[in-house]
């Protein structure tokens, strides 16, 4: 890609940029594509994604705003693997219902909230990169699904399922592999590649080729976006460089763990304990041996130790003994 032709990350733009009033545009076109209704924004509310400091997560980057609707809309943007990524979201929108409910309100005030994740790992199986789901009453026996009867206009009626219980949005980047063709597939070619269209009419995107352009930030900015960018790199490099490693001298060690035992108890019982004990220790050895080479690399480039803890999840006691 050109360098001047170059478009800053959404997860630097999330955190840095999209919180600026002026940039609102951005962060609403691509609600507004995902949810296939106009969305304004109208303020951006207090999240842990707004942290500055030594502490502030690598991770995970997030936003919290609120729309002309008064409904809550949480972005997150995960870069590696977590476990319990699913139970961690559900918290998220537990939170963000009950941070905007004040004690005593009528539950009739209970605010609608939108989680929109765009992860870039591999989660659970399935074909397609978005996913959408909601709470849905099933009956056990009958399998039909449970309503609420809508009273005549004008009259008292209770809220529908749909229109009080939390929507979720999964994007997995990893899996967009077609030809940008719709707005969302536009939004999803700039999530993975940075690539946005000259001829781009796709809500967001427009505005981000004007706002979103590497060479329009300040020398400050455009250092510390370097460096983030290089710390992603070497994250990414490092794990996929362990976990072949890992697997290749596994797979080694267990051939030659399960002949040698093959010949005394079975060839059989000999290869499936070899695999497994080769699997283990490859996997653990390719995990300190990769942690080892990210700290040796981010430090040649310059970053100190409280820098490398924060990217590795190392103590800095670890880093200065170890390292």
């Amino acid at each position: 890609m050109e360098i001047d032709n170059r478009y800053i990350r959404f997860d630097w733009a999330v955190k840095r940029l999209l919180r600026d009033k002026a940039n609102f545009a951005v962060l609403e076109g691509f609600v507004t594509v995902l949810l296939n209704e106009p969305i304004q924004i109208v303020e951006i509310l207090e999240s842990e994604g707004n942290q500055e400091t030594e502490d502030d997560k690598f991770n995970r980057v997030d936003i919290k705003a609120k729309d002309s609707r008064g409904d809550i809309i949480i972005v997150e943007v995960q870069l590696s693997r977590e476990l319990h990524y699913l139970e961690r979201i559900l918290y998220g929108t537990a939170k963000a219902i009950t941070e905007h409910i004040k004690l005593g309100s009528r539950y009739d005030q209970v605010k609608k909230v939108y989680s929109i994740s765009i992860i870039y790992f591999d989660m659970g199986k399935g074909s397609d990169y978005v996913y959408h789901g909601q709470t849905v009453f099933t009956g056990i026996h009958t399998k039909d699904t449970l309503t609420i009867t809508q009273k005549e206009k004008d009259t008292i009626r209770m809220k529908t399922p749909p229109e009080i219980f939390p929507e979720y949005f999964i994007i997995r980047v990893n899996e967009f592999n077609d030809v940008a063709r719709t707005p969302l597939e536009e939004w999803l070619d700039y999530l993975k590649n940075g690539h946005i269209k000259d001829d781009t009419t796709a809500p967001g995107l427009m505005e981000a080729r004007e706002k979103l352009r590497y060479l329009s930030m300040n020398d400050s900015d455009r250092r510390a976006y370097d460096r983030h960018v290089s710390a992603v790199m070497v994250q990414n490099d490092v794990l996929n460089t362990a976990k072949l490693e890992g697997l290749a001298e596994g797979r080694a060690e267990g051939r030659a763990e399960g002949r040698a035992e093959g010949r005394a108890e079975g060839r059989a019982e000999g290869r499936a304990e070899g695999r497994a004990e080769g699997r283990a220790e490859g996997r653990a050895e390719g995990r300190a041996e990769g942690k080892a080479e990210v700290v040796r690399i981010m430090k040649a480039n310059g970053l100190d130790d409280s820098q490398i803890a924060k990217f590795t999840g190392l103590t800095l006691k670890e880093i200065q003994e170890t390292f």
